[in-house]
This record gives structure tokens, C-alpha cells and sequence, in this order.
């Protein structure tokens, strides 16, 4: 009975815990519903426009210690908005992710002072700073032009990386995000080995490079400290204007292309160009058959032209007004004459062609009127910088009245670049180097040069395509492309060929246009192609009189 009674109370009491423990699970799960949802939310990310997510602050606040690797993959993914970040190896924005700390300071706050121990570096999130040789800073607000780091720079590396003292203040301009990198924790998680084994990487590019070869191991590793790791992914701009930048850029990995903007108004080649396809237009019908003159009247007009002009239409009007006079006749019209029209004369007379005016605005050039629409500009390739090579040390050595001063564009073609102030490398550089310097150079083509070569790249495309059209016999049924709907603000591809046949016509585009801007003039609208008026292939190849003869 008593086994009985035992048996029977556990069972009770075993009910009694369980349903107990259910209680407590609800509980806890209502309060855990409370506190933090269960599913990914991406509203913990969303912030004002600009400044840190407020979860990547909560993670960023926890100590190394105390984040999760997902919390860490998760910081590391949001701070890829940080091309100062981005340019470190994959190892190193993880220690990265671990260690940095969020911090907000107002305007006018002082980050680094000069003259103090380094123990942090610094990300820039949001916000501007100012760097500074004074001790407050006070002279950013009154310099005109200050030097000023923006979100995606960092500052500071040197002071955790060696026990040196600042070298510059660096004070706020403006309510700014930090993302920072203690020196204590830097050390403590190893990120010194990950740094050094970056640095051993670009200590070897160096040496393998003959312009260092005769430079020591302490002034090669004094430019590596020196040189910055920057990144950039295809198509990405890497200077506007390197020829005025301060700095010169090795391309560690990858290539890169040198771009010039070309004002082709500016050209005499492209100023006669243009007059002489447009006079297709306006002498003959386009897509017609060419009516050359004959030998004989080509002489004869020679021969016209090779005497002193004598006009004697006057006589014949003279003779008309007074045989007229007695008519009750009046005389008053005007004969239009185009301006290639010969007045007569004695001899053979000639032909005149069909009197057509060019309808369009006009604007004067350096060489003479030119359709407004022909006023455009090209970006055009000059050279193309692959691994191993440099830029900006073509004319490091040359007296400044000899620099070639035309601004040049450098883009990325997926490279990896590392950047070294031009005072500096001055100052390591030993007479062996300075000899080799004064020996490389660099003579890139005159801008009238590129013009001639875009526009016969220009006709070589358009006569391409002619001939491809002509041998080559289209299809019947065109392939399947799917419906896709039409972007707002996406260029249309017509919208970067200037159509020379179209001067006549009174249709605006219906594209927008892509405009570059140019130092103290207006903007120029850029073309990559232009299509002159141009006659029929098969006048130029009678032979190939039916299309698809090579199908």
C-alpha cells in the first residue's frame, strides 16, 4: 500500500514538474520574444541615412572576447561600404570585425593631437576630419583649403603598428562615426603578424623590380611603411588627374588605363572632318549612286576657274530691265544661286548644284563655324599599365617647363595599387635610381593625334558594319529577346553616338545625354562613336550586289 502510495504521488508530482517546466519555457520564450526576435530582422540594420546601423553599434560595443563569428561576419560584411577597409586581405578584416569599437565625437573634437604616443587607429564612418600641424586644430576652420579625410578613409595606422609619436592633429569638422582599433587589442588577437605578412608581400613586389634592385633593405622597407594598399574593381576610377597628383601609384596586381578627354572642336582634323562629310549631304542625296563628273568637264572646270572671272550677267539683266520696260513689265526678282554656283562667263558654262543650306545652330570655333551638335567630346585610350609598372614617374625628373600638363584619366581594370607620396620616395631614392629614372619616359600622343585615330576607328566601325550587313544575309526571324521594362535614368546607347545624318531633322532625343565636366568651361557632351553620311557599300563594291554572298 505504501509502495502504492509512493508510486502514485511521483506520478503526481512528475506531472506537476512538467507542466511546471512548460510554464517556464512559455515564459522565457515570451520574454525572450520581448527582448529580441527570433528571426533575422533587417530592421536591426536599418539606420539614418549614413550613420551605423544601430546593431552593428550593439556588436561593435561587446568586447573581442565576447562576439560570435556570425556577429563577426556580420560587422565585416557592413563595413565593405569602406574602401580603406576593403583594401586589407580577407584575414584581416575579420581580426578587424573583432576588435574595432564604434565611437561618435561632435565638431571640433580633437582625435589625435600632436606630439602624443599613438595607441589607435582610426576608420571613418561618417563625417569629415581635418588634419593639422597645430596642437587644437583651430587652423582647419581657418584655412581655405584644409586637408580633409571623408567616410571609407582611415587614420592613425603608424602609431599602433610602431611606439611613435603623432606626427599631426587630426580635429572634427563635423559630427563624425569612428569605427577604432585599440593598440592593446590589436596586439592581443595578432593582428601585428597578419600586418607584417601584408607588408612582406610588398617588400618582395618591390625587390623584384629593377628600379630597386640597387636600394638596401632598410630604405626598401622604409617604402614599404611608406606605400598605402588600395584596391579598385573593374571600370572604377582611381585618379581624375594623375598627372597633378602627388603621389605615385605601382600596380601590384592587375592593370589599369590611361584615358585622355579629348575636346574635338579643338581640332583642326576633326573641324574639316566633319565639313567634308557634311557636304554629302548637302550636295548629294545619301544611299545614292555617286555622279562623279567626266574627265572632260573636270578639265574644263579647271580651265574656268584657272582665268580671272569675268562676270557679264549684269549686261544680260541690263538688256532684260530695258526690253522690259516698254512691256509695263517690273523687274525685282532674285536668283538664288548657292555658294558654289560660278557666275557666267565666256566658255562652256557649268553645272551648278542644287542650292541646300545646312538648317542648324552654329557656334564659331578657332577654325571656323561648326554645327552646334558636332561640339562634342571622347574619352580615349592612350595606354594600358599592367602589373609591375608605374605611374606618375614619367616626368618626376624633368624641369617644369617641359611637363606635358594635359590632365589623364586613370582607370581601373582590376587592380590592386599602392600609393607613395612623390616627397617622400624622393627622399629614399639613391643616385642609381635617380639615373634609371632620368632614362624612362613616356611620350604620350598629341590630342590631335588621338582625334585622327577615333575618327578612323569611327569610319572603320561604320564601314564594319556595312559590310557585315552586305555579306552576311539577316535573318529571317529574329531570336527571341524577352520584355523587359525600360529604367529611368539609364543612358541609351544612341545617346553616345553622335548622328551626323540628323543635323537636318527637328527631333530632339528622347535619351538623356552624358555629359563630362571640364576645369573653368562648360560641360561637353561625351560620344564614343560618330556616324557620318555615307554611301551605299555597293557603289564602292559593285561586285557584292546581293547581300549574304557569304552565307
Amino acid at each position: 500500500m505504501r509502495r502504492y502510495m509512493v508510486s502514485y504521488s511521483w506520478q503526481i508530482l512528475k506531472k506537476e514538474l512538467g507542466l511546471y517546466q512548460l510554464t517556464m519555457d512559455i515564459i522565457v520564450m515570451i520574454r525572450k520574444r520581448k527582448q529580441g526576435r527570433i528571426t533575422f530582422d533587417t530592421m536591426d540594420f536599418v539606420a539614418e541615412e549614413g550613420h551605423f546601423p544601430p546593431k552593428a553599434m550593439h556588436i561593435a560595443q561587446k568586447l573581442p572576447s565576447w562576439r560570435t563569428e556570425s556577429e563577426i561576419q556580420t560587422l565585416c560584411n557592413l563595413l565593405q561600404v569602406l574602401d580603406s577597409y576593403r583594401n586589407y586581405s580577407e584575414p584581416l578584416q575579420l581580426l578587424l570585425a573583432r576588435v574595432m569599437r564604434f565611437e561618435r565625437f561632435g565638431r571640433r573634437r580633437v582625435i589625435v593631437k600632436k606630439g602624443q604616443r599613438g595607441n589607435s587607429f582610426y576608420f571613418i564612418y561618417l563625417g569629415t576630419v581635418a588634419v593639422t600641424e597645430d596642437d587644437d586644430g583651430s587652423s582647419a576652420f581657418l584655412d581655405t583649403h584644409p586637408i580633409l579625410l571623408h567616410k571609407g578613409d582611415c587614420f592613425g595606422e603608424l602609431g599602433v603598428l610602431t611606439p611613435s609619436l603623432r606626427r599631426a592633429t587630426v580635429v572634427c569638422m563635423e559630427e563624425t562615426e569612428l569605427l577604432v582599433v585599440d593598440r592593446e587589442d590589436f596586439l592581443a588577437n595578432k593582428l601585428d603578424q597578419e600586418f607584417q605578412k601584408d607588408a612582406q608581400h610588398r617588400f618582395e613586389f618591390f625587390r623584384k623590380m629593377d628600379l630597386f634592385e640597387s636600394l638596401s633593405d632598410e630604405k626598401l622597407w622604409k617604402l614599404v611603411t611608406l606605400g598605402k594598399v588600395e584596391k579598385f574593381s573593374y571600370g572604377q576610377l582611381i585618379s581624375k588627374d594623375f598627372v597633378e597628383s602627388s603621389s605615385i601609384m605601382f600596380v601590384s596586381k592587375g592593370s589599369c588605363e590611361v584615358l585622355r578627354l579629348i575636346d574635338l572642336r579643338t581640332s583642326p582634323f576633326y573641324y574639316k572632318w566633319i565639313w567634308q562629310h557634311l557636304e554629302l549631304i548637302d550636295n548629294r542625296p545619301l544611299k545614292t549612286h555617286l555622279n562623279e563628273p567626266s574627265p572632260v568637264e573636270r578639265f574644263k572646270e579647271f580651265q574656268i576657274k584657272s582665268y580671272p572671272v569675268q562676270d557679264f550677267s549684269f549686261l544680260k539683266l541690263k538688256h532684260l530691265q530695258n526690253s522690259w520696260e516698254p512691256k509695263g513689265t517690273s523687274f525685282s526678282r532674285r536668283i538664288n544661286t548657292s555658294g558654289n554656283t560660278l557666275p557666267k562667263m565666256l566658255g562652256p558654262k557649268i553645272k551648278s548644284r542644287n542650292p541646300h543650306s545646312l538648317k542648324c545652330s552654329m557656334i564659331s570655333t578657332k577654325y571656323g563655324d561648326l554645327p552646334e551638335e558636332a561640339a562634342v567630346g571622347a574619352y580615349i585610350k592612350i595606354h594600358t599599365v599592367e602589373e609591375g609598372e608605374t605611374v606618375g614617374l614619367h616626368q618626376i625628373l624633368l624641369p617644369e617647363n617641359e611637363h606635358d600638363m594635359r590632365p589623364l584619366i586613370l582607370v581601373s581594370l582590376g587592380a590592386e595599387m599602392i600609393r607613395v607620396r612623390k616627397e617622400k620616395f624622393c627622399e629614399l631614392i639613391d643616385s642609381e635610381v635617380t639615373e634609371k629614372l632620368s632614362r624612362f619616359k613616356v611620350n604620350y600622343p598629341s590630342d590631335e593625334d588621338l582625334c585622327r585615330k577615333f575618327l578612323q576607328q569611327s569610319s572603320w566601325d561604320s564601314f564594319r558594319k556595312d559590310l557585315l550587313r552586305l555579306l552576311v544575309k539577316p535573318r529571317q526571324r529574329p531570336p527571341f529577346t524577352p520584355i523587359r521594362p525600360k529604367k529611368k535614368g539609364i543612358y541609351s546607347p544612341k545617346s553616345l553616338i553622335l548622328d551626323l545624318c540628323s543635323f537636318n531633322k527637328e527631333t530632339k532625343p528622347c535619351h538623356t545625354v552624358f555629359v563630362a565636366p571640364q576645369k573653368y568651361l562648360l560641360p561637353l557632351r561625351i560620344v564614343e562613336a560618330i556616324t557620318a553620311p555615307r554611301y551605299k557599300i555597293q557603289e564602292l563594291l559593285p561586285q557584292y550586289k546581293n547581300a549574304g554572298v557569304l552565307v
